[in-house]
C-alpha cells in the first residue's frame, strides 16, 4: 500500500487521514524503560525490529542496546543491515528456500542466526554451508506452552541430535525461546511465575546439551511482558522484546503498562454522524486498524481501539466497537454513563491500538509529533517478507 507522507506540514491538522502517530515522548520514555531494566540486570539486550520495521527507530536501539536485533523477515534484515545492526537473529523457524536469500546479506559487518526446530532443516543448512562456504549459524527453538513452532527442553534425544549435527559443522549458537503464554496473563505475581517458567525450561535444555559436550553460546528468551516482570536468572545470557518501543491495549490489559503510556495511535478524520446509532463514523476502518481483537479476552475490553482527542487526551468509555473496510464505528462503551462528546464533521481524533504491530503494518510512514502536538519528523517505515 502506498500512503502520502507529507514531510512539510507541521501540523497535525493537515496530515491525510488515517495516519500513524507516534508522541516521541513516550517513545523516548519506554525505550528509557527497558534500558535501565536491562542495565540493572545485567544482561544483554536484543530488540525485535518486527514492530517498527524502520530506520530511524532501528538506529535509536543501536544506541541504547548494541549492534544485535530480532527479525521475523527476511525483508527486515535487507532493510535495515546499512544502520549498523551486524547481528541478526531471525525468529521464524528456516526453511530450505530462504537460504539463498539470507545468504546474500551474510558479510564480514552482518552475521544472521536462523532457528531450527528439527534435524532435516539442521541437516540443510551444514549441506549449503558445504556446498556454497556461506556460514549461517543456527540456534534450537524452544517450545514449552505448544502455541507454534519449536522442540520441548527436555526432548533430550531430539536436542542432542539437532545439536550435534549443527554443533559439528561449526554452525551451533545456543537455544531461543519465546513465552507467548504470557500474553494471556495479567497480574504481575502470574507474570513472575511465567518468567521464571521461561529461564528454567530454557536452562533445562541448555543442560541436557552441555552434559553431551555441546556448548550454548547465546540462551536468549524473552517477550515484552516476560522481560518487564522483573525474573531475573543470571545464567541467561539475553533478553528480547520488541512491543514495548510502543506498547499497545492488549499490553495494559497484560498489566505492564497504563493506556497513557502507548505512544503509537492512528489520526483519523470524522466523516459522519450517525444519530440513530448514537456513533461517530470515522475514516479509520480495519485496513488502518487492523481486525485485532485482542483485549475481547481480557478484564477491559477495548473494542477495536481507544478514542482520543486529537491531542492524545483519552475519551472515558469511547470506543472503535466495529470496523468496516474504510469505516470506523464510535460508540460509547455498553452501561457507560458518559455521554457521547459533541463531535462534527471535519473533526479528528486519535485511536489507540489493540495490537502495534497489526496497526503498523498498514501503513508506510510514523508521523512523529512531541508535546505540543506539532508534527516533528516523518519517519518511513516497510513492509514484505
Amino acid at each position: 500500500q502506498r500512503q502520502m507522507c507529507i514531510r512539510d506540514r507541521k501540523n497535525i491538522k493537515e496530515l491525510f487521514t488515517p495516519c500513524l502517530i507516534v508522541e516521541e515522548s513516550k517513545l523516548s520514555k519506554n525505550i528509557q524503560r527497558i534500558k535501565s531494566l536491562v542495565s540493572k540486570r545485567n544482561v544483554n539486550f536484543r530488540p525485535h525490529l518486527k514492530t517498527v520495521k524502520c530506520k530511524e527507530i532501528t538506529k535509536m536501539f543501536i544506541d541504547e542496546f548494541g549492534s544485535s536485533a530480532m527479525v521475523s523477515t527476511i525483508e527486515e534484515i535487507e532493510q535495515l543491515k546499512d544502520c549498523g545492526i551486524t547481528d541478526f537473529l531471525y525468529s521464524v523457524a528456516i526453511v530450505p528456500n530462504k537460504l539463498d536469500r539470507i545468504a546474500k546479506s551474510i558479510s564480514k559487518n552482518c552475521n544472521i542466526t536462523v532457528s531450527v526446530d528439527h534435524i532435516l532443516m539442521a541437516k540443510e543448512l551444514v549441506n549449503f554451508y558445504k556446498q556454497t562456504g556461506v556460514k549461517i549459524n543456527a540456534v534450537i527453538e524452544l517450545d514449552f506452552d505448544g502455541h507454534r513452532s519449536g522442540i520441548r527442553p527436555d526432548a533430550e534425544d531430539k536436542l542432542y541430535e539437532i545439536g550435534k549435527c549443527l554443533n559439528d559443522a561449526g554452525l551451533f549458537r545456543g537455544v531461543m525461546s519465546h513465552a507467548g503464554e504470557s500474553y494471556g496473563l495479567s497480574n504481575s505475581e502470574d507474570l513472575l511465575k511465567c518468567a521464571k517458567n521461561e529461564a528454567d525450561q530454557t536452562l533445562k535444555a541448555v543442560s541436557i546439551l552441555e552434559e553431551a559436550s555441546i556448548n550454548c553460546e547465546l540462551v536468549t528468551i524473552g517477550s515484552t511482558p516476560t522481560v518487564l516482570s522483573n525474573y531475573k536468572n543470571d545464567k541467561i545470557t539475553e533478553l528480547r522484546a520488541g512491543v514495548f518501543v510502543f506498547f499497545d491495549l492488549v499490553q495494559t490489559g497484560v498489566g505492564i503498562c497504563k493506556v497513557e503510556e502507548i505512544a503509537l495511535s492512528v489520526l483519523t478524520s470524522v466523516i459522519s454522524v450517525n444519530k440513530e446509532i448514537n456513533g461517530i463514523i470515522v475514516d479509520a476502518g480495519w485496513m488502518a486498524m487492523s481486525r485485532d481483537r485482542g483485549t475481547s479476552s481480557q478484564q477491559i475490553d477495548y473494542g477495536y481501539g481507544q478514542v482520543c482527542y486529537e491531542n492524545g487526551e483519552l475519551i472515558k468509555d469511547l470506543l472503535l466497537t466495529n470496523v468496516q473496510q474504510e469505516h470506523g464505528i464510535i460508540q460509547m462503551r455498553n452501561g457507560s454513563n458518559a455521554k457521547l462528546p459533541d463531535i462534527k464533521i471535519g473533526d479528528m481524533l486519535r485511536i489507540l491500538p489493540n495490537h502495534a504491530c497489526a496497526t503498523a503494518a498498514a501503513h508506510s510512514c510514523y508521523n512523529v509529533v512531541n508535546n505540543k502536538n506539532k508534527v516533528t519528523n516523518v519517519w518511513d517505515r516497510f513492509n514484505g517478507w
